[in-house]
C-alpha cells in the first residue's frame, strides 16, 4: 500500500477582476460582492459608496445594474444602467444618445467597450421589464456597432428571438 498524498490546501481570493481601479474602490466593490450573498442592501449600499466616491469609475455601475437585476428590482437596474451608459458614453468621447453612435473599431477594453456591453444589458432588462420594442432597437443598433457580437449581445438577440 502506498503512502497517503499530503493534502494542500490552496487558498485563492474570492475576488473580482474589476479592473485598474483606486485601491479603495475596489476594496468598496470587493466587499459589496462578498456581502452580495449573505446581505443585499449592505452589498448596495457598498456600491452605492463606492458611486458616491468615484462617480467615474464604471465598475460600480456595472454591481448596481448587476445586482438589481438578478434581484428582479428592474426599475432600479435600468436606472443604473442608463447612468453607467451616460458615463461611458462621455468618457468614450461619444454622444450622450446611443441612437446617435457610430461604429468604431472595439478595443479589449475601455469605456467604449464598456457603453456597449451595458447598452447589451439595457436590452436585456428591457425584455425583462416585457418592453420588446425599447430592446429591439438597442439590438439593431448593437448588430450595426458591434457587429462581431463582441459584447455579447447576440444571447440577448437569441432571448428576445424566443420571446416572440
Amino acid at each position: 500500500m502506498s503512502a497517503p498524498h499530503p493534502i494542500e490546501l490552496r487558498l485563492s481570493p474570492d475576488t473580482t477582476n474589476f479592473g485598474d481601479l483606486p485601491r479603495e474602490i475596489d476594496d468598496l466593490l470587493q466587499q459589496g460582492v462578498v456581502a452580495y450573498r449573505r446581505d443585499r442592501a449592505a452589498a448596495e449600499a457598498l456600491f452605492r459608496k463606492a458611486l458616491a466616491a468615484a462617480p467615474e469609475a464604471l465598475p460600480v455601475y456595472f454591481c448596481l445594474y448587476k445586482i438589481h437585476t438578478y434581484q428582479g428590482n428592474l426599475d432600479a437596474a435600468l436606472g443604473a444602467a442608463r447612468s453607467g451608459l451616460q458615463e461611458a458614453a462621455r468618457q468614450a468621447g461619444w454622444p450622450a444618445d446611443w441612437r446617435a453612435w457610430s461604429p468604431q473599431p472595439l478595443a479589449a477594453d475601455g469605456a467604449a467597450r464598456f457603453a456597449l456591453y451595458t447598452l447589451k444589458a439595457l436590452a436585456f432588462i428591457h425584455l425583462r421589464r416585457e418592453e420588446p420594442e425599447a430592446a429591439a432597437a438597442m439590438l439593431d443598433a448593437l448588430r450595426v456597432l458591434d457587429p462581431t457580437g463582441a459584447v455579447g449581445w447576440p444571447v440577448v438577440a437569441e432571448l428576445a428571438a424566443g420571446l416572440r
